[in-house]
């Protein structure tokens, strides 16, 4: 989105990041406890989304975690289907399914992941800033808090909040390790912590990092790590949906007088040829915005903008700033939404979002990678069979003049149960032969390999290469057909 502003007319819009001062030190961001409607709804979908997160580690599914990610083992479980290495094509094709419905939901809804969603802004705002207020109060007491000399009071109240932020910083990486190696083991270490000096140390390291960024970095994250605010830039046009303020209503601004009447009626207006509005026949620049430059907007914003300067890398859409407005405007006896979601041309035109041609190109891939994904998922079998010729050998002609084939059986079972097996020849008259145990069974979640012979009578060789077709069954059904290559003498007729 081009973030030229031109509605700007008393010249605020800043050059520098509001959380760096003049010197290029660092500047501590204390918000105003926000409060309205969109916080209520901000709070309650919190509160959903933290018990799902504190809550999937506990859930299993024949004995194993309902969603697990460990990199180590090379084991990854989503919502219950076990996904190994031989998988890997699915999960490349469904993180490009995600990319492109970030960039399309982007493209129409803005950042309402990143206010709503993102676990930083679930835990920073809805976790350890509400402890926050509870602990050292609102943003005027943080700020006298910060300045005062260190006491009695600001002894105990920091001590308060290092432990308990510290305390949670702790629970959260034993969730997010429960997420890696599945809770049982995670409480297994956790209770013989000398047998697990290792686990224990990723424990703190993960814990520090956490506590590091809820304590100091904070909105930081947003603005210098998280790579989602910049590439809105890229992914943002002017039909976006975005926490956006009424520059065409709220300009120019101009502060409250004690006694304005605040019940002028803004109605049939329209923009001339030189773009400058008129209302009820007089001149916009005899009155002033509906904006009264109360900063209000500003005080709530955890990462320090005025939204006023139209969108921002550091805007995380978090609607505090519309909480706010709409409190300031119904005092003021002036209808709420100077601050809402909308797009820039909904502002400047007064039209609605429309289906880009941009947002069509984007929907049809997502749905082409959708359908791919699930083709993938519902294809997948519990079964991955790779039978192979040994290598460096060709044929062994026996005693009784029939020629044999020796083949390796690779084999990796992702369900959650063991899968006895037969083979059986299905195009061709001959016999299999085990090297070894003939016990055949693939334990669940686990690899086997086997090795076996082919044996054939030469009359049902079709040349020195025949195709052959093995049937793998389990309790005589047939499971798996496995393709393979039979090499013997070269046939004349």
């Amino acid at each position: 989105m081009e973030e030229t502003i031109e509605h700007d007319i008393e010249g605020s819009y800043r050059d520098s990041v509001a959380t760096i001062t003049k010197d290029g030190k660092r500047n501590f961001i204390n918000p105003k406890k926000p409060k309205g409607q969109y916080y209520n709804l901000r709070t309650w979908f919190s509160i959903f989304y933290l018990i799902v997160f504190f809550t999937i580690p506990f859930i299993k599914v024949h004995g194993e975690p309902l969603v697990m990610i460990n990199v180590l083992e090379r084991k990854f479980i989503i919502f219950g289907m076990v996904f190994w290495p031989q998988d890997f094509f699915i999960f490349g094709i469904a993180t490009l399914t995600f990319v492109v419905f970030i960039i399309l939901f982007t493209v129409v809804f803005g950042r309402v992941f990143c206010g709503w969603a993102c676990p930083q802004t679930i835990f920073m705002e809805m976790v350890f800033r509400k402890i926050e207020y509870w602990i050292d109060g609102d943003f005027a007491k943080q700020k006298r808090l910060r300045e005062m000399p260190w006491n009695g009071e600001k002894i105990r109240k920091r001590s308060i909040k290092f432990i308990i932020f510290f305390g949670l910083s702790f629970l959260i990486a034993n969730f997010f390790l429960a997420y890696l190696i599945g809770i049982d083991q995670l409480l297994g270490y956790l209770q013989n912590p000398a047998a697990n000096v290792g686990t224990l140390v990723s424990l703190l390291i993960f814990t520090s990092v956490f506590f590091f960024v809820y304590w100091w970095f904070r909105e930081q994250a947003c603005i210098v790590v998280c790579p989602y605010g910049r590439l809105q830039s890229v992914m943002l046009d002017k039909n976006s949906i975005v926490v956006a303020y009424d520059h065409v209503r709220g300009e120019p601004r101009g502060k409250l007088k004690k006694h304005e009447d605040h019940e002028i009626i803004w109605q049939n207006h329209k923009s001339d040829d030189r773009g400058s509005i008129k209302i009820a026949g007089i001149e916009e620049s005899k009155l002033n915005g509906d904006c009264i430059d109360c900063f209000a907007c500003v005080r709530v914003c955890p990462t320090g903008i005025d939204i006023r300067n139209g969108t921002q890398l550091e805007c995380v859409n978090c609607t505090a700033c519309i909480d706010a407005c709409d409190s300031i405007m119904n005092s003021v006896h002036k209808p709420k939404g100077l601050i809402r979601y909308a797009s820039e041309n909904s502002i400047v035109q007064g039209v609605k979002l429309k289906f880009t041609t941009r947002i069509k190109a984007y929907t049809a891939v997502l749905t082409l990678l959708l359908s791919l994904l699930i083709f993938l998922l519902v294809s997948r079998t519990d079964i991955d069979v790779r039978l192979m010729r040994t290598a460096g050998m060709t044929y062994t002609s026996m005693p009784d003049g029939r020629i044999s084939n020796l083949y390796n059986l690779k084999l990796t079972n992702k369900t959650h149960e063991d899968i006895p097996f037969t083979l059986k020849l299905e195009n061709a008259q001959g016999e299999i032969q085990f090297v070894g145990n003939e016990n055949l069974m693939v334990k669940k979640e686990d690899y086997s390999h086997l090795q076996f012979f082919i044996i054939l009578n030469r009359n049902e060789l079709k040349g020195w290469k025949t195709d052959l077709r093995i049937g793998m069954y389990e309790n005589n059904k047939k499971i798996k057909t496995v393709m393979a290559t039979f090499i013997g003498p070269e046939v004349y007729n």
